[in-house]
């Protein structure tokens, strides 16, 4: 990715970050990478862990930033999961879900749609 893409990417994270604690959500980590996969954002919603993938589409003409979540992007999601949960025993017991906020439009103030349990493990 360029490192201006990189730039915007971010800052799609944050405005999907800011939106989810407005909601009640708690944040846990950022960007968490291993080998084979990378979560956006971990959050907490109560008793449950939230793994979220944020996407953007400018416009929906060519899928929709949920549908551009393929199951192979899928699994690289849930196999960083894996990973982070092996890292953080203190975490590893609560049950997890997969949410995506797919935000769509003006990259100024993009739309956000929250998917809780877009997919699941």
């Amino acid at each position: 990715m360029h490192h201006r893409d990189d730039l915007r990417g971010r800052a799609f994270e944050r405005r999907a970050e800011s939106y989810l604690l407005q909601h009640g959500l708690k944040l846990v980590a950022r960007n968490h990478r291993c080998r084979d996969g990378e979560i956006d954002l971990i959050m907490r919603d109560r008793a449950q862990l939230v793994f979220v993938e944020v996407r953007y589409r400018r416009h929906v003409r060519y899928g929709s930033a949920r549908e551009s979540i393929t199951p192979r992007k899928q699994q690289r999601i849930i196999t960083a999961a894996q990973d982070f949960l092996a890292l953080r025993h203190d975490l590893a017991d609560l049950p997890c879900r997969f949410d995506v906020v797919a935000m769509h439009g003006s990259p100024e103030a993009p739309d956000c749609d929250w998917i809780s349990a877009a997919f699941s493990a």
